[in-house]
């Protein structure tokens, strides 16, 4: 069996995934979290009460986003051992994230893999790094 070890290059990019969070994804991601703060599901306080300009795509939400970047790109072929994230730009409703990565060092069986979620403008509003170990 082949192992992502042998193949994997600094520079290679994971597959991006692209994400629109609904009301119903919202509601149902903040209902499974016990998150009850409005601003992820009621426009009418978010927008009058906090002055967003919409309801906000939960940060957490993009993290997740990002670790299913990552375990998917990783497979069978080893284990994500250290993740971390910033949310650094609100995310609003209606706006088409991408999440994706860059395999930024390797080192034996273990890369480190930039990652991110980039809005519609290009801009990354949620970086962050993963740390895989592959199955040897």
């Amino acid at each position: 069996m082949t192992t992502k070890r042998l193949d994997v290059q600094v520079g290679e990019s994971l597959p991006e995934r692209i994400h629109r969070a609904s009301n119903v994804s919202l509601f149902l991601y903040n209902a499974a979290v016990w998150n009850s703060h409005r601003i992820h599901y009621d426009e009418t306080y978010t927008t009058e009460v906090e002055k967003h300009p919409g309801v906000v795509i939960d940060g957490p939400l993009q993290g997740d986003w990002l670790t299913q970047t990552v375990l998917e790109w990783l497979g069978d072929d080893g284990r994500m051992v250290e993740f971390q994230y910033s949310n650094r730009l609100a995310a609003y409703l209606g706006e088409v994230l991408t999440a994706g990565g860059i395999v930024s060092s390797i080192e034996g069986n273990v890369a480190t893999i930039d990652v991110f979620i980039r809005n519609e403008a290009g801009q990354v509003i949620t970086p962050g790094s993963a740390v895989v170990h592959f199955s040897s």
